[in-house]
């Protein structure tokens, strides 16, 4: 066994769990270029500075789990714990809210959270996400809500239900924290975590330990607070909601765990993956963007937790693809280069093709033609060569038809294109 280890708490994926992991996150970004949202690929560290503004001091994630180092020129720098605050900063550094409004991105990669590991939670871990920047309309809320929901009953998922709330505005939380903040007065807390609601109060309800959550049992409700506009926006996206068919529950109890958030916000959680049940969620941050020194212009978006839905498709037993959607395999008997070479001219048309390697045997080629999951597969022999006739293999009938070298690539695209597998 190797001494070098990866490290703790890092979620790696490798065949055939990797393609598994591959098509979920395949799906979900699907899903949001189908709505017309475009790739913005993020930096994996940031200023620091980033997101102790963009996140919130007393949040969890800034106080807590941050990696954070100096680097060479003794800068502060942070690797990404989320992507909203990343793509607020280059919507305001590259202008692109004097385009077209709303700035519609989806992003996806690794994020990083010194968290203690456990099951479904990584210090490594995967999200897709995607962020509406420049409109406040409660459309575009039931939008980012409704393409969520689709990635996840396009994977086949059942067993999840959607919680939203809304979390008000300015007016709302001036008047909301006022009463919150007498009410905590008249409760016993230790040092750190009066510390901590003196900052920001919202962050007791974060806090997982049986008498913090028996002590604010009675605590004032923020949706009791709303102002008449923050309400009419929650109910006109409820009513959204359920004229897409989107089943759904208020929490009035739930607050996100980074204080950006506003109005608008929401969770989809899964109980068959014990306490880490949450597998994405979102919202609105309506003054993110002035907060990080751009116009006041509103946002909202949602990160999608790609390992947890994951665990969430094999508790729910799914069936994903494992194949890497191959086209032919191609098993060589003393023909490896020119194996090799209509490997590459098959390729140069836009077919998936793979091939065996290391002169195996025929009994050994065609094991790993199996194991591949190509469609169709071919034995390349001397006399196939002399021929240039070889017979196209349909693995999974076990049908055989005899085809040309020349027309091998014509023929392979008509099959695929006639069963919607090749474009």
């Amino acid at each position: 066994m190797s001494k070098f280890q990866a490290p703790k708490g890092v979620s790696e994926y490798f065949s055939p769990r990797s393609a598994h992991f591959e098509f979920v996150r395949s799906t979900l970004i699907e899903t949001a270029r189908g709505a017309g949202y475009e790739l913005m690929e993020l930096p994996v560290f940031e200023d620091t500075e980033l997101f102790t503004r963009g996140v919130g001091e007393s949040t969890d994630v800034v106080r807590k789990e941050m990696y954070t180092f100096e680097d060479r020129g003794g800068r502060s720098i942070t690797l990404r714990p989320e992507g909203t605050a990343g793509v607020v900063r280059a919507v305001i550094e590259h202008n692109l809210d004097r385009g077209q409004l709303p700035v519609k991105v989806f992003y996806s990669g690794a994020f990083f959270r010194a968290e203690r590991p456990q099951a479904g939670r990584y210090r490594q871990f995967y999200q897709v996400g995607i962020e509406a920047i420049g409109i406040s309309d409660p459309l575009i809320d039931a939008e980012v809500i409704a393409i969520a929901d689709r990635g996840l009953k396009e994977l086949g998922l059942k067993n999840y239900r959607l919680e939203i709330t809304s979390l008000g505005d300015s007016k709302t939380r001036t008047a909301y924290l006022k009463e919150l903040r007498a009410f905590i007065s008249g409760i016993s807390l230790d040092e750190e975590t009066k510390a901590r609601a003196d900052i920001n109060p919202l962050r007791l309800f974060d806090d997982k330990r049986e008498e913090i959550k028996k002590a604010l049992e009675k605590a004032p409700v923020l949706m009791d607070f709303l102002t008449l506009e923050s309400s009419t926006d929650f109910e006109a996206v409820k009513s959204l909601l359920t004229s897409l068919g989107i089943k759904f529950v208020v929490n009035n109890r739930m607050v996100r765990g980074l204080d950006y958030y506003t109005g608008t916000a929401f969770e989809f959680v899964h109980d068959g993956l014990g306490a880490q049940s949450g597998i994405g969620g979102g919202g609105r941050y309506d003054g993110l963007m002035a907060e990080l020194g751009g116009s006041e212009l509103s946002g909202i978006g949602y990160g999608l937790g790609v390992d947890r839905i994951l665990l969430a498709c094999e508790a729910e037993g799914l069936a994903i693809p494992e194949d890497l959607g191959l086209d032919l395999f191609i098993v060589p008997l003393g023909t490896s280069q020119d194996a090799l070479l209509l490997a590459e001219e098959l390729r140069s048309r836009g077919l998936a093709v793979d091939m065996a390697f290391g002169d195996r045997a025929l009994k050994g080629g065609m094991k790993a033609a199996d194991k591949s999951g190509a469609r169709y597969s071919i034995v390349l022999g001397a006399d196939e060569v002399a021929s240039k006739n070889v017979a196209l293999k349909n693995m999974k009938s076990g049908e055989s038809v005899s085809v040309t070298l020349g027309s091998l690539a014509n023929e392979l695209i008509s099959r695929t294109v006639n069963l919607g597998e090749h474009s």
